[in-house]
């Protein structure tokens, strides 16, 4: 056998490998393009399903309890967690069809969300706050509250603070754990409202007249409900006046006029019916003065003899 015919079948083999091995890279490039098409079409089809999921879930929950404008936040909250969602599902997909397998998936993400509950426990325990806040909702956006001794007016509740605007109109922004945890006095909540004002008279006036007084002077206020119907009683003896307290109902939208107009309306109607509102005063008496010789002598000690 001659040199070129044993180098022919060598040659012959190496090549038939090569062929082979580009055979490979065009069949394995082939797949990879059409598993990336088939992942981006499953992304499109995520992208348009969550934002059509999220409007269907925020409508449906408008119309089956009736929500008002105020409830906005439940209604975000609600297609927010339903958008994201269906992206994390879409996201599985995809990698799946990358060949990463569902397992490493579900590993990956308990391993980041331990590490993240880990760092965010503050945070987490917000949005918990903040879930159980738009359950329960104890006030709606627009609602007048009283949370951990500020006072002010509900501008907005996300999953991690509410925000309220103070009566001199500053922004007070609370952790929604603090509000969850603390004790909630909702001013918008009650359809009707009770005053209470309490007047002290000097001790030379008549009672009976000055609760009259403040019972004419409610039922003649047209803001002032009749049922519940005003009340007025003596309260109490202070150290310079006895205390008369009225008390009575309004509605909500009318109640601070009508309180804050009470005021001087009682003051005229007491001037007239000539009870008067005493001072504080302090009655003083005069020491008398005593002499050297006549202060007393000091305990265990008789005095000089002169």
């Amino acid at each position: 056998m001659t040199l070129p015919e044993q180098i022919d079948p060598r040659l012959q083999q190496a090549l038939t490998g090569a062929d082979s091995l580009v055979n490979k890279f065009t069949s394995a490039a082939g797949d990879l393009a059409i598993n990336l098409t088939v992942a981006i079409i499953i992304l499109a089809v995520t992208a348009w399903a969550a934002g059509w999921l999220s409007g269907v879930v925020k409508r449906s929950i408008a119309r089956l309890s009736g929500l008002t404008s105020g409830d906005a936040t439940l209604r975000m909250f609600a297609g927010s967690a339903v958008r994201y969602g269906v992206w994390i599902v879409g996201f599985i997909a995809v990698l799946q069809q990358l060949g990463v397998q569902a397992t490493s998936i579900i590993a990956v993400l308990g391993a980041a969300s331990l590490a993240i509950g880990l760092a965010m426990q503050g945070a987490l325990s917000n949005v918990a706050a903040g879930v159980m806040l738009l359950i329960l909702r104890p006030y709606r956006v627009g609602d007048v509250v009283e949370i951990s001794s500020h006072l002010g007016t509900v501008k907005a509740l996300d999953l991690f603070t509410t925000e309220l605007t103070a009566l001199d109109g500053l922004k007070v922004v609370v952790p929604n754990g603090k509000v969850f945890g603390e004790l909630i006095i909702n001013y918008s909540s009650p359809a009707v409202r009770r005053m209470e004002i309490t007047i002290g008279i000097d001790y030379d006036d008549n009672i009976q007249t000055a609760l009259d007084v403040m019972l004419d002077a409610a039922r003649a206020d047209p803001r002032i409900l009749a049922d519940p119907e005003p009340w007025s009683r003596c309260t109490g003896f202070g150290d310079s006046a006895i205390n008369i307290t009225l008390r009575a109902w309004a509605p909500l939208e009318d109640y601070w006029d009508a309180y804050h107009g009470m005021f001087p309306v009682l003051k005229a109607r007491f001037d007239a019916a000539g009870l008067s509102i005493p001072y504080p005063h302090q009655v003083n008496v005069e020491k008398t003065n005593l002499t050297p010789a006549a202060k007393p002598a000091k305990a265990g000690k008789s005095p000089k003899a002169t």
